[in-house]
């Protein structure tokens, strides 16, 4: 499909680990083997694809990724809408959902003819309405949008070194195995993919002098993330586990649906309250760590509260800017508010969800996060009172 086997370094053995789990773990339905063979063979096609644009176009690897502002915290804390509002400043490029699921341009883009549309586009809505059609409860979760700021975990997806696999499947042995791996590979391979989109864009006239990016999975890999973007800031977005880590466990609930006959909510509880609650607990360490070594970094990650970027978004961007020392100009504020004006929340149904449906309880979530809780939520809950 690719017209090429250079599928480029460091993927066999993740690739390999993910199969096994896919065929021997995730009981999967014909319509979800389906579903996961393709999206196999669509990552593989996309580094082939890459190879070829990079033999052809050495330079892309001089693109300088300078100073990421980067939007992380536990999934369905705000993360997505905060990304997009700041996404809306004409100072900051994003990757759009279409170049997260397909980076390479298909065949026949031609970055002199920035008028001949990119058909990534088309195949990339049509993605979206099938997954709707599947699970439209899924729109009440999430803004799915082809052509809006998404996240860069479907590029890490690039290198098999990712946890979107377990977000549509039950594949324990695979998710074990990446957790336990050096993650260096995969985010060295995600700056090269965020290099190649600034050189798409560049060549359509549309880089921009910042990049924004938005992955609650950094959670994880602070290390890594700051290995490979040392000038990066991390704005981490905070709510109560006790909200949040339920709504992170009906989205891959309904993920799970579209693949498989039975897929386990109790199962999916025990799997991500627990693996979230191990992502923070690594994600604090980091940032003590960080801070001893070095007062001066405790600059690098700001706090931003679930309640106030939501009933203020444009306020929390300003005082976010202002930490960082840059102007929310007009333009920039026009857009911001444009935006959530024409994305408000109220316009999409309502999400419900409860602990106990997914085997989970208030005492347990407070267990597994106890020191989160203690450091940011409880200070704050006793603050509002």
């Amino acid at each position: 499909r690719a017209g090429s086997s250079d599928f480029g370094a460091s993927f066999e053995e993740p690739l390999r680990r993910l199969l096994r789990s896919l065929d021997e773990e995730a009981d999967l339905n014909e319509t979800g083997r389906a579903m996961q063979r393709e999206r196999t063979v669509n990552v593989l096609v996309t580094r082939a694809r890459i190879e070829g644009w990079l033999r052809r176009h050495p330079e892309i690897l001089d693109e300088q990724i300078g100073a990421p502002l980067v939007v992380c915290g536990l999934p369905r804390t705000g993360t997505t809408m905060l990304h997009r509002v700041i996404a809306a400043d004409p100072e900051f490029d994003s990757a759009k959902w279409y170049e997260t699921r397909f980076p390479a341009p298909f065949e026949g883009w031609d970055p002199a003819k920035p008028d001949v549309p990119d058909e990534r586009i088309a195949v990339a809505k049509e993605e979206v309405r099938m997954t709707l059609e599947l699970s439209p409860e899924l729109m009440a979760i999430h803004p799915f949008d082809a052509t809006s700021p998404d996240e860069e975990i479907m590029l890490l997806e690039q290198s098999f070194y990712s946890a979107v696999p377990d977000s549509y499947c039950r594949v324990p042995g695979y998710a074990l195995w990446v957790e336990e791996q050096d993650q260096l590979p995969g985010y060295r391979y995600l700056e090269r993919l965020i290099q190649f989109l600034q050189w798409q864009h560049r060549q359509r006239g549309g880089v921009r002098p910042r990049w924004t990016l938005k992955a609650p999975h950094h959670l994880h890999y602070l290390r890594e993330l700051f290995t490979i973007f040392p000038d990066a800031t991390v704005i981490q977005t905070h709510r109560d586990p006790e909200q949040s880590i339920a709504s992170i466990c009906s989205m891959s609930l309904h993920l799970f649906a579209m693949g498989s006959d039975r897929p386990d909510a109790h199962w999916i509880g025990a799997h991500w309250s627990a693996k979230w609650a191990r992502a923070m607990e690594r994600a604090m360490a980091f940032r003590d760590a960080a801070v001893a070594a070095d007062p001066a970094a405790a600059a690098r990650f700001l706090d931003v509260w679930f309640l106030d970027s939501v009933k203020d978004p444009i306020g929390t961007v300003r005082r976010v800017y202002e930490r960082l020392g840059r102007e929310l100009t007009p333009v920039a504020e026009d857009k911001m508010r444009k935006w959530t004006e024409d994305n408000a929340r109220e316009k999409r149904a309502a999400h419900s969800y409860t602990l106990e449906q997914f085997g989970l309880s208030k005492d347990a979530i407070d267990a597994l996060f106890t020191r989160y809780r203690e450091r940011y939520i409880l200070p704050r809950a006793g603050a509002s009172e």
